[in-house]
């Protein structure tokens, strides 16, 4: 497999180019395809990941700070946290198709890596990272400000920090149950006007959700998915 494949693409959707193109390849190196290719002296990107995940909470944090004046430290906090949690940004991850350029080991690809959420999260932080090192902390925000963009002109803020996406992992956490994984199952239209049909999966249970966005899909999914859970609930106490 070439290591540049279609990496073009992908600055195209990032809307930066990289002085260092392996900075990119670095970032979407999963340590399983290292592993299994030890003689290439490659690197995966778990350094990336470490310094992209302290580079989102900085320009989360300032764009939080200067988008809601008049809210306190702890919506502040709380909203940061369901920004940057694995399952937002995965959710971002989908919406550039970064699961397509991934680098994963046999393993990983036989069981769907690319589009499992701790991959997809992980894989976003090293990408900010990658831009952070080759073009500065400016690109690097421009790029974080962009993917954030319709959370941070949300007319109602405190609520959609709170969507089911969020109460659907918050769910899942303390009822030990499996952290839910969404995947593409079908796109339809024409590519100015797509239709996203997204599966969700947690253990035994499976909801699908459409939408004109692969946002708008997943939150359909897991809509669909708290009200089962929620039923259970209900039938279990």
């Amino acid at each position: 497999m070439n290591e540049t494949k279609d990496l073009a693409n992908l600055e195209y959707r990032l809307n930066y180019s990289f002085k260092n193109i392996k900075l990119l390849e670095n970032a979407l190196r999963h340590s399983s395809f290292v592993n299994e290719h030890s003689d290439l002296s490659l690197t995966d990107n778990e350094r990336l990941e470490f310094l992209g995940d302290a580079v989102l909470n900085l320009v989360i944090g300032h764009l939080l700070m200067n988008s809601f004046p008049s809210l306190h430290e702890g919506d502040l906090s709380r909203m940061r946290a369901n920004m940057v949690n694995e399952s937002q940004l995965a959710m971002i991850a989908r919406d550039i198709d970064l699961g397509f350029y991934l680098k994963l080991g046999k393993g990983e690809i036989q069981t769907n890596g690319q589009d499992k959420n701790s991959i997809l999260s992980d894989a976003f932080e090293a990408v900010v990272a990658a831009v952070y090192i080759d073009g500065g902390f400016q690109n690097a925000f421009d790029i974080v400000a962009r993917q954030f963009s319709e959370f941070l002109l949300s007319s109602d803020p405190l609520k959609q920090s709170y969507d089911s996406k969020s109460r659907l992992q918050e769910l899942v956490q303390t009822s030990k149950r499996p952290m839910p994984e969404y995947r593409v199952a079908q796109e339809t239209g024409p590519d100015h006007d797509k239709t996203f049909i997204i599966q969700l999966t947690i253990g035994d249970i499976e909801t699908s959700g459409a939408g004109k966005s692969k946002k708008t899909a997943e939150q359909e999914a897991a809509m669909k998915a708290l009200e089962i859970l929620e039923n259970q609930s209900d039938v279990e106490t």
